[in-house]
């Protein structure tokens, strides 16, 4: 992959293939190698040293079930069938698999798995944008460019890749699934560019690389499908003498997604589960994702220049997907973002990389790039940089608690009723199983789940007597409770442990609930 040396535009071709036969000559480590390793190092250990938060419960809950039994995985967070959860990825087999060789933990294994995903995303970054200009410090500004121009205010999500939510995700599957299909959109562009390109082996090879970013994040799938059609129809001179080979990788990546065992990719299709907790992405569009808009006049310049630039084809069929979205109603669809932005990052980042020489669009774009990028260090370099050692008041996200005084107690595949929003994220990523789930599985029907969050809320309601709670417990085979700080001691609990941040209670119900 890193050896994609063709250019889109002839003019940076020249200049950049002087200066890559410059630094081949040298044994001089390159700006995007020295920069890319600080990166790799620096987030590697602050997201090794944060405490389990978000979502990792969820992904290191699903690992945990694949160690337990991973021709039949129970469902992740809750004690009852997993068949058909979209949470069992290949990404979460191959931890949970290696977990039962090495007699490791789902929540040790998917930490460690951070450095590894993080030197996937760079690596395929830099071989990504290789394939638009060749110049020495493209790949150093688009890398600044994705990491740092999202919006004025910082947001974490699964699959978008901006620095503070790079440092808390970094270990998920959507993480792995985004560095995947930069270097697959590198390998559709070295296809595209070479007329019938390589032999049909290479393009099923391709697709088969494709179909796996399908299984492992679907949403993010979205994104590198439609730009792997950029990227081809870009090519429009070329393309149609071997659309028989791409056909190949279209079938072949079909294929490998209708073979996994786990669950059914194509029945998440227009599945309305997770559309609710999506409408978010559609708030505040500006806060979100503004800053990226800076490259709004580079990508222009580029369509301009050609109506079929590969970056430009991108941004307009992303911009259709998240209108669908916003328009029927199908939030997940919002999920588009998350590449959405890389051709505005990315065309800034390439035209820029073109000075020398200065024009107009050039003293027009570096103010206006500065600029960005300062809000954006503003509201992303908190993940980073420690207190009392910015110049200015950094946005930083919340510090979570470690749960480990009370996981220790429980042990593994025994369940934990609570109500708080930290311990039900928290708790399942050492094994343990909830009541009621704390995000939509399709797998799971929602009467399933309402019905165990209506058991929750009437547990801890002080007008529910012993005996419901008693049956509650029963319902369910509650053996731990786990209360917030002004909640009621549960009937016949001895108490084992508390938070000394939180003030939050664990309870060991007397007898095992059968």
């Amino acid at each position: 992959m890193t050896g994609v040396l063709t250019t889109i535009h002839a003019k940076p071709q020249v200049t950049g293939a002087r200066e890559e036969a410059g630094r081949r000559g040298g044994r001089c480590p390159t700006p995007y190698q020295v920069l890319g390793t600080a990166v790799w190092l620096l987030i590697s250990v602050t997201a090794w040293r944060l405490p389990i938060a978000a979502d990792f419960g969820q992904h290191a809950a699903a690992v945990e079930r694949i160690r337990a039994d991973w021709l039949h995985p129970s469902n992740p967070l809750l004690d009852i069938p997993g068949t058909g959860s979209p949470y069992y990825t290949p990404y979460t087999l191959a931890l949970g698999l290696t977990a039962r060789a090495t007699d490791l933990h789902g929540w040790q294994l998917l930490r460690a798995c951070g450095p590894l995903n993080l030197a996937v995303l760079l690596t395929g970054i830099a071989t990504f944008t290789r394939t638009l200009s060749l110049r020495r410090w493209a790949p150093v500004l688009a890398l600044g460019a994705f990491v740092v121009l999202w919006g004025p205010a910082h947001m974490e999500w699964s699959g978008f890749l901006g620095l503070q939510s790079m440092v808390r995700g970094i270990t998920y599957p959507s993480a792995l699934a985004v560095g995947l299909t930069f270097h697959l959109w590198a390998l559709t562009s070295r296809f595209a560019q070479r007329g019938p390109g390589p032999g049909p082996w290479a393009y099923a090879g391709l697709g088969a690389l494709a179909g796996l970013v399908v299984l492992i994040h679907p949403f993010t799938a979205m994104g590198a499908a439609i730009g792997m059609a950029a990227l081809v129809a870009g090519r429009r001179r070329r393309w149609a003498r071997s659309s028989g080979r791409w056909a190949l990788t279209a079938a072949v990546a079909f294929a490998v997604a209708a073979w996994w065992p786990y669950f059914s990719v194509f029945s998440l299709i227009g599945d309305p589960t997770t559309d609710s907790m999506h409408r978010r992405l559609y708030h505040d569009l500006w806060s979100c994702y503004g800053l990226a808009l800076a490259g709004l006049p580079a990508l222009a310049w580029r369509a301009r220049r050609d109506p079929f630039d590969p970056l430009v084809l991108m941004f307009v069929l992303g911009c259709g997907v998240a209108a669908y979205g916003w328009f029927t109603g199908h939030y997940a669809y919002g999920r588009i973002f998350g590449l959405l932005l890389v051709p505005l990052q990315f065309s800034l980042a390439v035209e820029l990389a073109e000075i020398p020489p200065w024009t107009r669009l050039h003293q027009f774009l570096v103010p206006l790039a500065a600029i960005a990028a300062c809000a954006g260090l503003v509201a992303q370099a908190g993940a980073v940089v420690p207190k009392g050692y910015a110049p200015v008041a950094l946005q930083r996200t919340g510090h979570w608690p470690d749960y480990r005084w009370a996981a220790d107690r429980i042990p593994v595949g025994e369940v934990v009723l609570t109500d708080g929003y930290r311990p039900s994220r928290a708790l399942p990523a050492y094994g343990a199983y909830l009541v009621a789930p704390t995000w939509p599985d399709p797998s799971t029907p929602l009467a399933v789940r309402q019905a165990r969050k209506a058991a929750v809320r009437a547990y801890f309601s002080p007008m529910t007597a012993g005996e419901d709670r008693r049956r509650i417990e029963r319902a369910y085979k509650v053996r731990w409770v786990l209360t917030l700080p002004g909640e009621p001691e549960p009937p016949g609990a001895t108490r084992v442990a508390s938070g000394r941040v939180t003030g939050e209670r664990l309870f060991r119900l007397r007898s095992p609930i059968g």
